[in-house]
């Protein structure tokens, strides 16, 4: 059988056979039409489709489209529905790509006030190596209210400390996010009672409609605070940071999603709208370099971040990074201990994060993840006796109580989260966010694709699931005895390391004691890692480059 079809493919290539076929209908539907007048239609699409063949067959482009002309179209129309088929109707519940349904779910159910509980017990296998429980308390605690925060702005002058709550929407920009998303974002924020982060894009009008509380991010395109030029201008930064609505300053270091890496948003997409609100001209491509022309040293940037306090009229001002080299960040500590000056916070934001689109590489093999990163930050400050005067923020990949729970207890002080939110806004995780073809309005700058996005619906979801997540931390930390999710540590999270073996996280990551990196530093005292011998000695106040 096998060599008769390589002898009829030798003579009449069988990958042709759909263009043949297409070839004889047109001529019987022609004849048909000539002889009776109807079948005119049948006779023109089969034409169409014989003049897609010979097209297929002359381009150079496609191989699989010139050996297989007409039926190659069918593997493209595949692979190009494969993320919907397999989200649909192959991956599990639990299998995280990059989130799992089971996590877009309890999202869903909470912004819809739909009941969010689980029969028939868990779907996770407890057995398997890295699954994490809280131990819970036999005498359970009471707490009154899910409003949980904490007091941001312990420098000297800070003269405006904020109140923010622990779980707040993370950095994402007017631009890559539409004028509706960021609407219904600061809406639900404003009734919520928590704080929006308004990405590197700068404060947009869509921003300041419900004047909701804002965390303003100064990235390295000074989008909002910029001249002419590019560079910073503290005047303009001055006039929109001592806004009543802005309650935070964010100097944006790195990403999660692409640390080390700048962006462009092509002049097609900088519409007359986003121009005015990052300050560019409208139609040209908008940089963000990959780092600050404002500073290139430790002490400079904590010069810069004492020079944005002052001129916020005394507001909180800090920084967010993902963890890279580990003696950069202990330049930026070495600085803080040489001048005296201190970051009101820091944001951790691990590599697992990021709503915008990165390189492969970057996306799978640069950056820290936040486990590791919140982890280094906070051992270095508790090491160094500066803990308690900096509040830590983080972010990527939160989404339940249990995760918020978790990097508390790993040193957090509140959490950032912007995936979780687009969930609430109507996110299927259709991964098509830099193509400004968004399915659900969200990630699309098209008017048209916007209105799917009705506004007063998703500001109502984002609150509530803001507040649903809030008051499953309230019932997770009553259940674990506590009364502030901030008394978590590493103690109420135990760890499955081996089928046969667990362990509290407590004894499974480093924990640093109070001033060790100080004692160790002067010579009184053993490192307390091996991270710490190797790269503190390297590490110099007055570069970011290792000594």
């Amino acid at each position: 059988m096998y060599a008769w079809l390589s002898r009829l493919d030798r003579y009449f290539p069988v990958r042709y056979s759909v263009w043949s076929l297409s070839v004889l209908l047109t001529i019987g539907f022609a004849i048909y039409w000539h002889w009776t007048g109807t079948g005119d239609i049948s006779a023109i699409v089969c034409a169409v489709f014989v003049a897609v063949g010979v097209r297929d067959m002359l381009q150079s482009h496609h191989s699989v489209l010139r050996n297989y002309p007409l039926i190659g179209h069918l593997r493209f129309l595949l692979e190009f529905i494969r993320p919907e088929i397999r989200q649909y109707f192959i991956e599990a519940d639990n299998e995280e790509t990059p989130f799992s349904r089971q996590q877009r779910s309890i999202v869903y159910q909470r912004a819809k006030a739909e009941p969010d509980k689980r029969p028939f017990g868990t779907q996770l296998d407890t057995h398997v190596e890295g699954y994490e429980w809280i131990n819970h308390s036999l005498a359970p605690t009471n707490i009154a209210s899910p409003d949980f925060r904490v007091t941001i702005g312990s420098a000297a002058s800070c003269t405006q400390p904020y109140s923010m709550s622990i779980f707040n929407v993370s950095a994402m920009s007017f631009g890559a996010l539409s004028g509706n998303a960021i609407l219904a974002l600061n809406a639900g924020a404003k009734k919520g009672n928590f704080a929006h982060d308004t990405g590197e894009g700068s404060i947009s009008p869509y921003h300041r409609v419900h004047g909701g509380d804002l965390i303003w991010e100064v990235a390295s395109g000074y989008f909002g605070c910029r001249d002419e030029r590019g560079r910073f201008d503290e005047q303009r930064f001055a006039q929109s940071a001592r806004e009543p609505q802005v309650k935070l300053i964010e100097i944006k270091l790195s990403q999660g999603a692409k640390p080390g890496h700048g962006g462009v948003l092509p002049g097609p997409k900088v519409t007359p709208e986003i121009a005015a609100t990052r300050g560019v001209l409208p139609g040209i491509d908008c940089v963000s370099p990959a780092s600050h022309s404002e500073f290139s040293t430790p002490v400079g940037l904590l010069q810069f971040v004492e020079r944005l306090r002052q001129a916020s009229g005394g507001k909180p001002t800090g920084f967010k990074f993902c963890m890279g080299h580990p003696w950069e960040w202990f330049a930026i500590c070495k600085a803080m201990l040489e001048t005296g000056i201190l970051p009101d916070f820091i944001v951790v934001d691990g590599k697992e994060g990021g709503t915008g689109a990165a390189p492969l590489e970057f996306v799978d093999h640069v950056g820290t993840p936040l486990q590791e990163g919140l982890l280094l930050v906070h051992n270095t400050l508790v090491g160094l006796n500066l803990r308690d005067r900096i509040k830590i923020g983080c972010s990527g990949k939160i989404i339940s109580a249990f995760d918020i729970a978790r990097v508390m207890a790993l040193g957090a002080d509140w959490c950032n989260s912007a995936r979780g939110f687009m969930f609430a806004l109507g996110c299927i995780q259709a991964q098509t966010c830099h193509t400004g073809t968004c399915p659900t309005g969200i990630t699309t700058q098209n008017a048209r694709r916007q209105k799917a996005l009705v506004v007063p619906d998703k500001a109502e979801r984002v609150y509530r699931f803001h507040l649903h997540t809030l008051d499953a931390l309230r019932e997770i930390t009553q259940a674990a005895g506590l009364m502030h999710p901030a008394e978590f540590d590493a103690e109420h999270i135990v760890r499955r390391v081996s089928h046969s073996e667990v362990r509290l996280l407590a004894n499974t990551l480093l924990r640093v004691q109070p001033g060790a990196v100080l004692a160790a530093s002067d010579g009184r005292g053993p490192w307390p890692h091996n991270v710490f011998a190797m790269y503190w000695p390297r590490a110099t106040a007055r570069s970011f480059a290792p000594a």
